[in-house]
């Protein structure tokens, strides 16, 4: 018996169009990130995929991105499980600045080890290794025993918080989930045997 997990990366925020460090600041999505979003419904309703489950963040542009999803997919009564876990990695001091003033600030090196190291978090913030010790444990706990049991869950949440999920299915090293990138609003379908192992994996 195989589950499916199906992984969606929120559409575009306005903080992403403006080039800001984000977190878990609460902007709304773009004109584009609407599309995304029902852009990546429409994907899943063509290859008929039916979700028993559905798990977001406690940000708006996650949760939007969800309910989009669900419109074209024409899905409606349902219980959408909405927890901080699955929230993007937190900035601390970034948060809100431009990544061009970030750099200026404290310069280009200093801010590409804090958005690219595996384990250097900002000043105030989260390394990615943070968050995959707040996502992992929510994921093992609340996902994985209903992907065992053969039901299809849909996540929508962020970059990094997804990032943190995708290391551990794909069995990326630290060097290698940083350079691994997910794009927005487009589903990561993985097959999970009954063991919670990949079987398969298909980018939408």
């Amino acid at each position: 018996m195989t589950g499916t997990l199906i992984l969606v990366r929120h559409g575009q925020s306005e903080w992403n169009l403006k080039n800001l460090f984000t977190g878990w600041r609460n902007p709304g999505l773009t004109e584009k990130g609407i599309d995304e979003a029902r852009a990546a419904g429409k994907a899943l309703k063509a290859k008929g995929y039916k979700p028993d489950a559905f798990y977001t963040s406690a940000l708006v542009r996650a949760q939007r991105t969800l309910d989009l999803i669900l419109e074209e997919m024409g899905i409606e009564n349902l219980t959408i499980v909405r927890n901080q876990a699955l929230n993007e990695r937190d900035y601390g001091d970034l948060a809100g600045l431009n990544k061009d003033d970030a750099r200026e600030k404290w310069g280009e090196e200093q801010v590409h080890i804090w958005r690219r190291s595996y384990d250097v978090p900002p000043p105030g913030g989260e390394s990615l290794k943070d968050t995959a010790a707040r996502v992992l444990p929510y994921y093992e706990a609340e996902i994985l025993p209903r992907l065992k049991a053969g039901e299809t869950v849909l996540v929508a949440a962020h970059g990094n918080s997804l990032r943190a999920l995708v290391m551990v299915l794909e069995g990326l090293d630290e060097e290698a989930i940083l350079k691994r990138e997910i794009a927005t609003g487009a589903p990561i379908v993985y097959m999970i045997d009954a063991a919670g192992k990949r079987v398969s994996t298909e980018e939408l």
